[in-house]
Protein backbone atom coordinates (compact mmCIF):
# COMPACT_ATOMS: atom_id res chain seq x y z
CA UNK A 1 0.00 0.00 0.00
CA UNK A 2 2.61 2.34 0.94
CA UNK A 3 4.49 1.79 -2.20
CA UNK A 4 1.28 2.47 -4.43
CA UNK A 5 0.96 5.99 -2.28
CA UNK A 6 4.87 6.67 -3.33
CA UNK A 7 4.87 5.33 -6.96
CA UNK A 8 4.44 8.75 -9.33
CA UNK A 9 1.06 8.67 -11.26
CA UNK A 10 1.23 7.77 -14.57
CA UNK A 11 0.23 11.06 -16.25
CA UNK A 12 2.45 12.96 -14.20
CA UNK A 13 5.25 10.80 -15.39
CA UNK A 14 4.04 11.48 -18.97
CA UNK A 15 3.75 15.09 -18.47
CA UNK A 16 7.21 15.14 -17.08
CA UNK A 17 8.56 13.37 -19.92
CA UNK A 18 6.76 15.83 -22.89
CA UNK A 19 8.39 18.66 -20.54
CA UNK A 20 11.64 17.13 -21.21
CA UNK A 21 11.62 16.54 -24.88
CA UNK A 22 10.09 20.45 -25.16
CA UNK A 23 12.55 21.48 -23.49
CA UNK A 24 15.20 19.37 -25.79
CA UNK A 25 14.02 20.21 -28.52
CA UNK A 26 14.07 23.93 -28.01
CA UNK A 27 17.57 23.67 -26.90
CA UNK A 28 18.11 21.56 -30.12
CA UNK A 29 16.71 24.53 -32.19
CA UNK A 30 18.44 27.07 -30.24
CA UNK A 31 21.55 25.76 -31.09
CA UNK A 32 20.92 24.96 -34.69
CA UNK A 33 19.72 28.58 -34.45
CA UNK A 34 23.66 30.13 -33.37
CA UNK A 35 25.01 27.29 -35.51
CA UNK A 36 23.54 28.54 -38.89
CA UNK A 37 24.15 32.17 -37.37
CA UNK A 38 27.65 31.19 -37.27
CA UNK A 39 27.98 29.90 -40.36
CA UNK A 40 26.72 33.23 -41.65
CA UNK A 41 28.78 35.81 -40.05
CA UNK A 42 32.06 33.35 -41.15
CA UNK A 43 30.82 33.18 -44.44
CA UNK A 44 29.93 36.98 -44.52
CA UNK A 45 33.05 38.21 -43.12
CA UNK A 46 35.13 35.97 -46.06
CA UNK A 47 32.90 38.12 -48.27
CA UNK A 48 34.07 41.54 -46.73
CA UNK A 49 37.42 39.75 -47.30
CA UNK A 50 37.04 38.95 -50.97
CA UNK A 51 35.33 41.97 -51.88
CA UNK A 52 37.80 44.72 -50.64
CA UNK A 53 40.85 42.33 -51.86
CA UNK A 54 38.57 42.50 -55.37
CA UNK A 55 38.57 46.48 -55.00
CA UNK A 56 42.35 46.68 -54.23
CA UNK A 57 43.58 44.53 -56.98
CA UNK A 58 42.03 46.19 -59.52
CA UNK A 59 43.32 49.64 -58.46
CA UNK A 60 46.55 48.30 -58.40
CA UNK A 61 46.55 46.20 -61.82
CA UNK A 62 45.50 50.31 -63.09
CA UNK A 63 48.18 51.85 -61.42
CA UNK A 64 50.83 49.57 -61.78
CA UNK A 65 50.70 48.47 -65.20
CA UNK A 66 48.81 51.15 -66.35
CA UNK A 67 49.80 54.52 -65.10
CA UNK A 68 46.65 55.35 -62.54
CA UNK A 69 43.99 57.64 -63.36
CA UNK A 70 43.18 61.09 -64.52
CA UNK A 71 39.59 62.33 -65.50
CA UNK A 72 40.87 63.91 -69.16
CA UNK A 73 39.62 61.26 -71.52
CA UNK A 74 42.75 59.81 -72.14
CA UNK A 75 43.71 56.55 -71.52
CA UNK A 76 44.10 57.17 -67.76
CA UNK A 77 40.36 58.50 -67.72
CA UNK A 78 39.41 54.30 -69.19
CA UNK A 79 41.61 53.29 -65.96
CA UNK A 80 38.61 54.18 -63.49
CA UNK A 81 36.14 52.17 -66.13
CA UNK A 82 37.06 48.79 -64.10
CA UNK A 83 37.90 50.18 -60.66
CA UNK A 84 34.13 51.78 -60.33
CA UNK A 85 32.66 48.72 -62.31
CA UNK A 86 34.18 46.40 -59.61
CA UNK A 87 33.29 48.49 -56.70
CA UNK A 88 29.62 49.57 -57.82
CA UNK A 89 28.42 46.47 -60.33
CA UNK A 90 29.84 43.82 -58.06
CA UNK A 91 31.01 44.85 -54.24
CA UNK A 92 28.06 47.56 -53.84
CA UNK A 93 25.82 45.19 -55.51
CA UNK A 94 26.41 42.48 -53.94
CA UNK A 95 26.68 44.30 -50.74
CA UNK A 96 22.92 45.66 -50.89
CA UNK A 97 21.44 42.09 -52.16
CA UNK A 98 22.85 40.72 -49.16
CA UNK A 99 20.70 43.28 -46.38
CA UNK A 100 17.88 41.22 -46.18
CA UNK A 101 20.35 38.46 -45.02
CA UNK A 102 21.64 39.75 -42.20
CA UNK A 103 20.74 38.77 -38.76
CA UNK A 104 19.45 42.03 -37.13
CA UNK A 105 17.02 42.24 -40.12
CA UNK A 106 15.27 39.25 -38.74
CA UNK A 107 13.77 41.63 -35.81
CA UNK A 108 12.30 44.67 -35.35
CA UNK A 109 10.37 46.83 -38.07
CA UNK A 110 11.52 46.27 -41.47
CA UNK A 111 11.73 50.13 -42.91
CA UNK A 112 15.55 50.82 -41.95
CA UNK A 113 16.57 47.19 -43.92
CA UNK A 114 14.30 48.49 -46.93
CA UNK A 115 15.80 52.06 -47.08
CA UNK A 116 19.53 50.57 -46.80
CA UNK A 117 18.61 47.96 -49.65
CA UNK A 118 17.71 51.09 -52.16
CA UNK A 119 20.12 53.20 -50.97
CA UNK A 120 22.91 51.15 -51.01
CA UNK A 121 21.65 50.02 -55.30
CA UNK A 122 21.34 53.38 -56.07
CA UNK A 123 24.82 53.94 -54.96
CA UNK A 124 25.82 50.96 -57.10
CA UNK A 125 23.87 52.33 -59.67
CA UNK A 126 25.88 55.85 -59.76
CA UNK A 127 29.11 54.35 -59.51
CA UNK A 128 28.45 51.94 -62.47
CA UNK A 129 27.26 54.92 -64.21
CA UNK A 130 30.37 56.68 -63.89
CA UNK A 131 32.63 53.66 -64.92
CA UNK A 132 30.15 53.97 -67.84
CA UNK A 133 30.84 57.85 -68.16
CA UNK A 134 34.59 57.40 -67.95
CA UNK A 135 34.68 54.30 -71.27
CA UNK A 136 32.48 56.38 -73.47
CA UNK A 137 34.49 59.72 -72.36
CA UNK A 138 37.81 57.92 -73.38
CA UNK A 139 36.27 55.97 -76.50
CA UNK A 140 35.05 59.89 -77.84
CA UNK A 141 38.91 61.10 -77.14
CA UNK A 142 40.14 58.37 -78.69
CA UNK A 143 38.16 58.51 -81.24
CA UNK A 144 37.72 54.49 -80.56
CA UNK A 145 34.78 52.36 -82.04
CA UNK A 146 32.35 51.96 -79.13
CA UNK A 147 29.69 48.84 -78.66
CA UNK A 148 31.14 46.37 -80.74
CA UNK A 149 32.42 43.45 -78.10
CA UNK A 150 30.55 40.69 -76.64
CA UNK A 151 32.39 42.60 -73.35
CA UNK A 152 30.28 46.09 -73.89
CA UNK A 153 27.43 44.35 -74.82
CA UNK A 154 26.89 42.23 -71.44
CA UNK A 155 27.81 45.72 -69.89
CA UNK A 156 24.69 47.47 -71.37
CA UNK A 157 22.38 44.84 -70.75
CA UNK A 158 23.37 44.20 -67.25
CA UNK A 159 23.17 48.33 -66.63
CA UNK A 160 19.71 48.67 -68.29
CA UNK A 161 18.52 45.86 -66.53
CA UNK A 162 20.25 47.34 -63.52
CA UNK A 163 18.39 50.57 -64.23
CA UNK A 164 14.86 48.75 -64.71
CA UNK A 165 15.14 47.07 -61.54
CA UNK A 166 15.58 49.60 -59.03
CA UNK A 167 13.08 51.96 -60.50
CA UNK A 168 11.03 49.33 -60.86
CA UNK A 169 11.63 48.54 -57.22
CA UNK A 170 11.49 52.17 -55.73
CA UNK A 171 7.81 52.20 -57.37
CA UNK A 172 6.61 49.23 -56.05
CA UNK A 173 8.66 48.53 -52.86
CA UNK A 174 9.06 52.07 -51.51
CA UNK A 175 6.46 53.96 -52.43
CA UNK A 176 2.82 53.79 -51.12
CA UNK A 177 0.43 53.15 -54.48
CA UNK A 178 1.12 49.93 -54.73
CA UNK A 179 -1.08 46.64 -53.56
CA UNK A 180 -0.69 43.44 -51.66
CA UNK A 181 -1.68 42.02 -54.65
CA UNK A 182 0.82 43.43 -56.82
CA UNK A 183 3.58 43.60 -54.66
CA UNK A 184 2.95 39.70 -53.83
CA UNK A 185 3.62 39.19 -57.72
CA UNK A 186 6.31 41.35 -58.15
CA UNK A 187 8.03 40.28 -55.32
CA UNK A 188 9.50 36.76 -56.73
CA UNK A 189 10.07 38.62 -60.08
CA UNK A 190 12.39 40.98 -58.65
CA UNK A 191 14.29 38.12 -56.48
CA UNK A 192 14.58 36.41 -59.30
CA UNK A 193 16.27 39.54 -61.97
CA UNK A 194 18.45 40.44 -58.62
CA UNK A 195 20.13 37.20 -58.96
CA UNK A 196 20.59 37.89 -62.87
CA UNK A 197 21.75 40.82 -62.75
CA UNK A 198 24.19 39.89 -60.35
CA UNK A 199 25.61 37.12 -62.70
CA UNK A 200 25.24 39.36 -65.88
CA UNK A 201 27.61 41.65 -63.78
CA UNK A 202 30.44 38.70 -62.89
CA UNK A 203 30.29 37.56 -66.59
CA UNK A 204 31.03 41.47 -67.46
CA UNK A 205 33.61 42.06 -65.59
CA UNK A 206 35.31 38.80 -65.87
CA UNK A 207 34.72 39.17 -69.61
CA UNK A 208 36.01 43.02 -69.28
CA UNK A 209 39.33 42.01 -67.65
CA UNK A 210 40.35 39.67 -70.44
CA UNK A 211 39.56 41.85 -72.98
CA UNK A 212 41.81 44.14 -71.47
CA UNK A 213 44.31 41.93 -71.18
CA UNK A 214 44.64 40.69 -75.20
CA UNK A 215 44.63 44.58 -75.72
CA UNK A 216 47.18 45.87 -73.51
CA UNK A 217 49.21 42.64 -74.14
CA UNK A 218 49.15 42.40 -78.31
CA UNK A 219 51.98 44.11 -79.27
CA UNK A 220 53.88 43.55 -75.79
CA UNK A 221 57.25 42.14 -75.89
CA UNK A 222 55.85 39.43 -74.01
CA UNK A 223 52.11 38.05 -75.52
CA UNK A 224 49.01 37.01 -73.64
CA UNK A 225 49.71 33.20 -73.81
CA UNK A 226 53.47 33.89 -72.14
CA UNK A 227 51.60 34.74 -68.88
CA UNK A 228 53.47 37.55 -68.31
CA UNK A 229 53.20 38.95 -64.82
CA UNK A 230 50.13 41.43 -65.53
CA UNK A 231 48.53 38.24 -67.13
CA UNK A 232 48.97 36.55 -64.09
CA UNK A 233 47.94 39.07 -61.58
CA UNK A 234 45.02 40.08 -63.95
CA UNK A 235 43.63 36.48 -63.94
CA UNK A 236 44.32 36.08 -60.16
CA UNK A 237 41.85 39.43 -59.93
CA UNK A 238 39.33 37.36 -62.62
CA UNK A 239 39.46 33.91 -60.42
CA UNK A 240 39.02 36.53 -57.03
CA UNK A 241 36.09 38.17 -58.46
CA UNK A 242 34.81 34.53 -59.67
CA UNK A 243 34.76 33.56 -56.00
CA UNK A 244 33.22 36.36 -55.07
CA UNK A 245 30.51 36.37 -57.09
CA UNK A 246 29.67 32.85 -56.19
CA UNK A 247 30.07 32.79 -52.55
CA UNK A 248 27.60 35.36 -52.76
CA UNK A 249 24.71 33.03 -54.70
CA UNK A 250 25.50 31.13 -52.11
CA UNK A 251 24.80 33.32 -49.18
CA UNK A 252 21.83 34.23 -51.21
CA UNK A 253 20.42 31.06 -52.09
CA UNK A 254 20.60 29.23 -48.19
CA UNK A 255 17.09 29.52 -46.66
CA UNK A 256 18.22 29.41 -43.46
CA UNK A 257 19.66 32.46 -43.92
CA UNK A 258 16.78 34.42 -45.72
CA UNK A 259 14.68 37.01 -43.55
CA UNK A 260 11.68 35.38 -41.82
CA UNK A 261 8.42 36.56 -43.70
CA UNK A 262 6.96 38.71 -41.39
CA UNK A 263 3.07 38.02 -42.49
CA UNK A 264 0.74 38.99 -45.30
CA UNK A 265 0.02 42.63 -43.05
CA UNK A 266 3.48 43.47 -42.33
CA UNK A 267 4.72 42.67 -45.76
CA UNK A 268 2.03 44.14 -47.64
CA UNK A 269 2.12 47.42 -45.85
CA UNK A 270 3.46 50.58 -47.62
CA UNK A 271 7.11 51.71 -46.86
CA UNK A 272 6.64 55.42 -46.61
CA UNK A 273 3.56 56.22 -44.53
CA UNK A 274 2.71 58.88 -42.45
CA UNK A 275 3.97 58.57 -39.03
CA UNK A 276 7.66 56.45 -40.55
Amino acid sequence: MLNDLLKVPHFIRIGASATTLVSLSLSLKERLLRMAVGWFYLSFYALCFLGLMCIILTICWMQLWHGGFAWDGTILMFNYHPVLMVVGLVVLYSAASLVYRLPRSWVGPKLPWKIGHAALHLLAFILTVLGMVAVFQFHHHSKVAKLYSLHSWLGIVTVFLFACQWFLGFAVFLLPWASVWLRSLLKPIHLFFGVIILSLSIASVISGINEKLFFSLNNATQPYSSLPSEAIFANSLGMLVVIFGLLVLYILLVSSWKRPEPGILTEGQPLLRDGE
